[in-house]
């Protein structure tokens, strides 16, 4: 699925935009603070109903403007996000009204690769949890469902947790209702996950290698644990008790990034290896996704040379313009940079386009 046009209007720093984009390789130089991002960002938005960036809708409208809208024409079919100060956001598809966000997400399959994305290796377990959820959730209608559901069942039940604190009554019964509805959705949100890893890891270890070009044993663990997620919350009654939340179930797993059995990359890798597995996990994301929904995600890379060597530069743009991959929008500061690499891989399908205090310039 291609996005052969964009139109912005009042998005971010974008009065008004309207981009026409080939089929392969498109790529936004400029300045930084130029709006270079944001264009990237409102593709994601017509992916994921969502900013990558900023998860408050009405801070990504233009300053002094009551809304924002995002067109996007794929083919025959076009999707549009529309959010207006104070009343929401609608998301339509073929001009047709979604009832819901869910319904909408992996209807247009997306990987966005940034340089935050090295917040997946170092930060904390849920950025971990989110990103592997994104990944299932763009192939599974199902486990989005589980997913919503498990969320609001234990904000529910921590909500119960602290008023029972509050009030000094421990009612054991009121806590089994939202037990229940835990290991309903919970359940398969585990099984869907451990699936997802046997599947997910050896196409992380090629690329992981391919991009090291080290015999560096690149792998996931995850290990929930054991026991039925019933027995768990109830393992846990006196802990969730004290701490007025919910200590048991998917909301605390994690996934560990190692290098070889007993070597964590958050703990001691190092930067080059924290940024490869990052990259790595991405490209993997992406052939997971193809495999799963039968076409090629839109690849957006995100000012990601500047973290990278001019040769690692190349070997990445021949990849992603190969035809493994299909249509690819990238930013960079450099049009030199960006330019001679094109020039070094003819054949390669491709549009430049500089970006200028939130006006695009197709060259």
């Amino acid at each position: 699925m291609n996005l052969d046009r964009l139109t912005l209007t009042n998005f971010k720093n974008y009065a008004e935009a309207d981009v026409a984009l080939c089929e392969g390789v498109n790529c936004f130089v400029g300045n930084n603070g130029a709006g270079k991002t944001n264009l990237l960002d409102a593709v994601y938005y017509l992916s994921f109903c969502k900013s990558y960036f900023n998860p408050v809708d009405s801070q990504n409208i233009r300053l002094g403007e009551d809304f924002f809208a995002i067109h996007g024409h794929y083919g025959p079919d076009q999707a549009s996000c529309i959010v207006r100060r104070g009343k929401g956001k609608e998301v339509r598809w073929a001009k047709k009204p979604c009832r819901t966000l869910s319904e909408h997400i992996g209807r247009i399959p997306l990987v966005m690769i940034s340089p935050s994305d090295q917040q997946i290796i170092t930060g904390g377990s849920d950025i971990r949890r989110k990103f592997v959820d994104g990944v299932i959730s763009q192939t599974d209608h199902a486990y989005l469902d589980h997913l919503i559901h498990y969320t609001k069942a234990v904000e529910q039940r921590n909500r119960l947790l602290k008023q029972m604190w509050e009030d000094r009554l421990f009612d054991e019964a009121m806590l089994a209702v939202w037990d229940e509805q835990l290991c309903t959705h919970g359940d398969p949100i585990l099984d869907a996950r451990r699936r997802f890893v046997v599947d997910f890891a050896p196409i992380f270890r090629r690329y992981y290698s391919h991009i090291a070009s080290v015999d560096e044993p690149g792998t996931i663990d995850y290990s929930p644990a054991d026991a039925p997620l019933l027995e768990q919350l109830a393992d846990c009654r006196q802990a969730d008790k004290y701490s007025q939340y919910t200590n048991a179930g998917p909301h605390k797993d994690d996934f560990h990034f190692m290098l070889g059995p007993d070597m964590q990359v958050k703990r001691f890798g190092s930067q080059g290896q924290q940024k490869t597995f990052a990259l790595a996990l991405k490209l993997a994301q992406f052939e997971y996704i193809e495999s799963h929904c039968g076409e090629k995600p839109i690849l957006l890379l995100d000012d990601i040379f500047d973290k990278l060597d001019l040769d690692r530069i190349r070997q990445l743009i021949a990849l992603v313009g190969s035809k493994h991959f299909g249509q690819v929008l990238l930013t960079d500061t450099q049009p030199g940079r960006v330019q001679a690499i094109i020039d070094d891989l003819p054949g390669l399908t491709h549009r430049l386009f500089t970006v200028d205090g939130g006006k695009v310039t197709d060259n």
